[in-house]
């Protein structure tokens, strides 16, 4: 089953596969600090940010590990963020992971957690797991109130990728 949500849609936003041609439109997340704040052993530079999740998406599309979706507003067609099922491992268990980064200049619009809940029901509707996770920064507050949003309850505190985050997990 595919794990893009290529063409789904909410109330505002259409999903899309990420291309290339996103990367100049995407990198205003990188180059605002507070996108990375929470995140330890990201790049320093922006733009060296920005290409190494591009190059995890594409290397995710292209061996099927699920991946990022483009969101793109309904109404004016503009980028809003990235959002999307990922497989992840997560202390050496195999989880399928709501992922989600808006631009900074549309946050607290309630666009994150609209795309968190479609990704929600689209595995819901295709039976891909049996639950769902997003890996959050134990910092990270607004990040986490999308995952309770979402219906999700906090699971554990775990170490991934050397960062202390939240395992926050719905069963669907």
């Amino acid at each position: 089953m595919d794990l893009l949500l290529e063409k789904e849609t909410t109330e505002r936003l259409l999903f899309r596969k990420v291309s290339p041609s996103d990367f100049e439109t995407w990198l205003p997340f990188h180059q605002d600090k507070r996108s990375s704040e929470f995140w330890d052993g990201l790049p320093s530079d922006p733009k060296v940010a920005c290409q190494q999740q591009f190059d995890r998406i594409f290397e995710r599309y292209e061996k099927q590990l699920g991946g990022m979706n483009a969101l793109i507003s309904r109404s004016t067609e503009d980028f809003i963020g990235l959002c999307g099922l990922l497989k992840q491992t997560v202390d050496d268990i195999d989880e399928l992971e709501i992922g989600y980064s808006i631009l900074p200049k549309y946050w607290q619009q309630g666009y994150a957690t609209e795309a968190a809940r479609q990704c929600k029901t689209y595995a819901t509707k295709h039976q891909l797991a049996p639950s769902l996770i997003s890996i959050i920064h134990v910092d990270n507050l607004p990040s986490q109130k999308v995952a309770l949003n979402n219906g999700m309850h906090l699971e554990k505190t775990t170490t991934y990728n050397t960062n202390p985050v939240h395992i926050f997990r719905v069963f669907i």
